[in-house]
């Protein structure tokens, strides 16, 4: 997903025991479709290793209509594409090409240098093309910021998934609840969909140095509050931190080791802000790898 220039979500300090900030996600239109953007917040820029958290949808597009983030460049950092609904095609410059499907996990390490698109698929644009998911962008260790780029597709089967007490857990990146996503990671992380039926609780993992987690359906309670979809609530750090579901909700727990102060710009995220004025100056001059059947379009670099 390619990030515009926008105003900061919403974000509400000192909300409790256990709550550190509470963030409201804020709708961003990214040339015809909207998203729910949640990172970077005004109080708070990242939990762990993510700088940048999109809700994308729920949406429901006409036939003949579609996604179409045309193709972008990325640098030092990973994306994570999660879908809860609908069809993308992934395409980068490493000459992948990819569907994403519901429960599967994208994920591409930018590096030193990557451009890729992501558009609905003919026959969803055909019938009518639904979305609902989340992506994420992670900061990379200092030492892995030029690595070399590359691309890993996870089906849902190789995602492992946990049942408690009703609770449905599906690690998608690092360990939590005794088990370990298959996904590489560079850093420590915690991420996982949760599926909670009304009345459930949820504990996020003592043992994550900094955790929150994001309502995407439903509404659940903690502090005495309850708070709605839309909403993500970072934990204070080593607290028990337990939410309870007033009603049936999808959530997402994200966090992990921090990687230190990082550096956005556009769809570039850096230690370096020399590093983003490089890259910046190599779009512009089209210097980045081109995306194999997808290199007629481009998004420019925000002036």
């Amino acid at each position: 997903m390619s990030a515009l220039p926008t105003n900061e979500p919403a974000t509400d300090t000192n909300e409790g025991e256990l709550v550190d900030v509470a963030i409201t996600a804020r709708s961003r239109d990214l040339g015809g479709f909207s998203v729910r953007r949640v990172l970077p917040a005004i109080h708070h820029r990242s939990v762990g290793p993510f700088v940048f958290f999109d809700h994308m949808g729920p949406a429901r597009m006409e036939p003949g209509q579609g996604m179409d983030v045309r193709p972008h460049p990325h640098i030092a950092l990973a994306t994570v594409t999660y879908l809860f609904d609908g069809q993308i095609v992934h395409r980068d410059s490493l000459g992948n090409r990819q569907i994403i499907e519901p429960g599967e996990v994208n994920f591409m390490v930018a590096g030193r240098g990557i451009v890729h698109s992501e558009r609905s698929p003919f026959e969803a644009r055909r019938t009518g093309a639904t979305l609902h998911g989340i992506q994420t962008w992670m900061a990379l260790p200092l030492e892995d910021e030029e690595t070399e780029p590359r691309f890993d597709h996870h089906g849902a089967d190789a995602i492992p998934v946990v049942e408690r007490d009703g609770v449905r857990l599906a690690i998608v990146l690092g360990s939590a609840y005794g088990e370990t996503s298959p996904v590489r990671v560079l850093s420590e992380t915690l991420y996982v969909d949760a599926a909670l039926p009304a009345g459930a609780t949820l504990a996020l993992p003592d043992d994550v140095e900094e955790r929150a987690v994001y309502v995407a359906e439903g509404a659940i309670a903690c502090d005495g509050k309850v708070f709605e979809a839309g909403t993500m609530l970072v934990a204070k750090p080593k607290r028990h931190f337990e939410i309870g579901a007033e009603q049936p909700s999808r959530l997402m727990a994200i966090g992990g080791e921090p990687l230190g102060e990082r550096h956005l710009f556009w769809n570039f995220v850096s230690s370096s802000t020399e590093r983003i004025e490089r890259a910046k100056a190599d779009w512009k001059a089209g210097r980045f790898p081109k995306v194999p059947d997808d290199d007629v379009e481009f998004i420019p670099l925000p002036e």
